[in-house]
């Protein structure tokens, strides 16, 4: 078994029409055994910028405490909130300076940038970044939510479209992988408002 895979994930950030969604899981396990059931995978940055991270439990939690740091760094000294580009940059810069003894993390980096363009991106565990313009997914359950995505995604949904979307997705791969669900966390952000949304999914 992959250490990516030790402790199970799925995450999935998906763009809409001036909004976009990113969702994951909640199992928090040990290789097939359960450990928590209300896990946090998804971390918010400012109002319109989030971050996930997939990969081990605690390389997760450790990565998010250095990127808040960085980016309250950068508020204080450029007085502004960073952009999603900007921010993708940083996250894989601070992945890539670990490449000999990396952070098992596999982040998925969702914003909203100038005019309120939703933006996208996801990188592997060295900080080689991939950019989309419908969705993106990343842990143990990405291949199920290729799959997912691919046949229910559309151009130019609206915040609550997005959001059945999205949810329909998640819950139907992580269905399809033993290692990730116990329901999951939806966050659709707009340029007004943030919506979290805690899902049921199936308890085994």
């Amino acid at each position: 078994m992959s250490i990516f895979e030790y402790n199970g994930s799925a995450l999935v950030a998906m763009v809409g029409k001036n909004c976009f969604a990113i969702a994951s899981d909640r199992r928090l396990g040990v290789q097939l055994q359960t450990i928590a059931t209300d896990f946090q995978r998804i971390f918010k940055i400012h109002d319109k910028l989030f971050l996930g991270l997939s990969g081990l439990g605690s390389d997760t939690q450790t990565l998010h405490q250095r990127l808040v740091f960085r980016h309250k760094l950068y508020q204080l000294r450029e007085e502004r909130d960073m952009k999603p580009e900007t921010f993708a940059s940083l996250v894989s810069a601070v992945l890539y300076e670990k490449r000999f003894g990396p952070y098992f993390c596999q982040p998925v980096i969702a914003g909203l940038g100038d005019d309120d363009k939703p933006f996208i991106c996801t990188m592997d565990s060295i900080g080689a970044k991939e950019l989309a313009k419908d969705f993106v997914v990343a842990g143990t359950a990405s291949e199920s939510l290729y799959g997912a995505c691919e046949s229910m995604f559309k151009p130019d949904m609206e915040a609550e479209e997005l959001f059945e979307t999205i949810s329909q997705a998640l819950l139907s791969s992580v269905d399809r992988d033993c290692l990730s669900g116990w329901g999951g966390h939806v966050y659709v952000v707009t340029p007004t408002e943030v919506t979290e949304r805690t899902l049921k999914g199936r308890m085994d």
